[in-house]
């Protein structure tokens, strides 16, 4: 018998097993086989609430559509009489070729557990039913207030402690987010239909240098050996809840959450600080980041101040990684320009990352 072989075996009855145990996990939500259509959403959202919650009834419940999100759309549910809210986000056209529904479940149900994000009350067709988070959404302007920042430092010190229920060796011990940016590399078409889109794509973009390029870059960025922790991986301003009396930031929007480098997950919230007009001159200073980097490493350590080489460690890390954040997010557009019905410009989006790579990678390369 070779060696290991009992070892093998063992490992993979107990990878099963666990599969087996998060797939009823996800069945244990309830499912509404219901289809909410873009082009009625209040409509489609009243259907698949009251089949969630049968008692409210249409006329003690008021539908606000929130109109920041770029991939799906989301509306939400207020009943009147018990002032309880839900969102009803019914997913983007074509984001299944870029976002893992069942892993965004899996992260779902696990914050919730920590009491890291609201509860999943259901699933249907093409969405999600979930609780409300109070407070306001953030600006821009408030990713640089050291008050509020502190308390996005923290929370995320938190998020990066979570350990998801599953046995996949790939996603837990290693770089999930290669994979994903791969994946989405080879979904980018050699030609789109939309004629401007075509132009400004076969302009700007040569698909095997950027290919070669990924490769690269990966290689530059495993040396530094940035942690693997379950990261949000999307931290815009949108995406922060604000308590101003609890003092406290919430995360929102589950759906690209999964094991990636913590400098990645830094780096790109720090990219936000510029947001979707892309004003790079916002990004923070170094000054600025290590203060951050204190409040965040402090969280995560329960407690333990970080050393200056801890702060300088992550410094590198970060701004290592924030070249992936544009090099992920200008992939992804390339991909939503060619499937999302969303009225956005993505391939000017793809560019306007890809500009940015190009001129940060000579400013952060030779630094590390």
């Amino acid at each position: 018998m070779p060696p290991n072989t009992n070892s093998r075996s063992y490992d993979e009855a107990s990878y099963h097993t666990m599969e087996a145990s998060v797939d009823q996990l996800i069945n244990a939500t309830p499912y509404v086989d219901l289809e909410v259509a873009h082009t009625d959403l209040f409509e489609g959202a009243f259907k698949v609430v009251t089949a969630v919650f049968p008692s409210w009834q249409r006329e003690h419940i008021k539908f606000v559509q929130c109109k920041d999100g770029i991939t799906n759309q989301l509306v939400r549910a207020t009943h009147l009489p018990s002032d309880f809210t839900v969102l009803v986000r019914a997913y983007g056209k074509g984001s299944d070729r870029i976002i893992d529904r069942r892993q965004e479940m899996i992260n779902m149900i696990t914050l919730s557990s920590e009491n890291l994000c609201p509860p999943l009350y259901a699933r249907f067709k093409n969405g999600l039913v979930y609780g409300f988070i109070k407070g306001r959404v953030s600006s821009v302007e408030d990713l640089g207030q050291p008050e509020q920042a502190h308390w996005i430092a923290k929370r995320l010190g938190k998020w990066h402690k979570v350990k998801l229920p599953q046995a996949d060796c790939q996603a837990c011990n290693g770089q999930k987010l290669w994979t994903t940016m791969r994946q989405w590399l080879s979904q980018v078409p050699a030609k789109y239909q939309n004629p401007r889109s075509q132009h400004t794509f076969a302009k700007r973009f040569d698909m095997k240098k950027i290919a070669s390029e990924l490769d690269w870059l990966i290689k530059r960025l495993e040396v530094l050996g940035s942690p693997i922790v379950f990261s949000h991986n999307d931290l815009l301003y949108g995406n922060i809840i604000l308590d101003d009396q609890k003092g406290e930031a919430s995360f929102i929007d589950y759906e690209y959450g999964c094991y990636a480098s913590r400098g990645f997950d830094i780096g790109n919230h720090f990219n936000e600080f510029a947001g979707f007009e892309c004003d790079y001159s916002r990004y923070p200073t170094k000054e600025f980041q290590l203060q951050w980097f204190e409040w965040y490493l402090t969280e995560y350590n329960s407690g333990v101040a970080p050393s200056i080489e801890d702060l300088e460690t992550l410094y590198h890390e970060v701004n290592g990684f924030s070249l992936a954040s544009h090099f992920y997010w200008g992939l992804w557009a390339l991909v939503q320009a060619m499937v999302s019905d969303i009225d956005f410009d993505y391939m000017n989006y793809a560019v306007l990352r890809f500009d940015e790579y190009e001129k940060r990678k000579q400013q952060v390369i030779p630094t590390l």
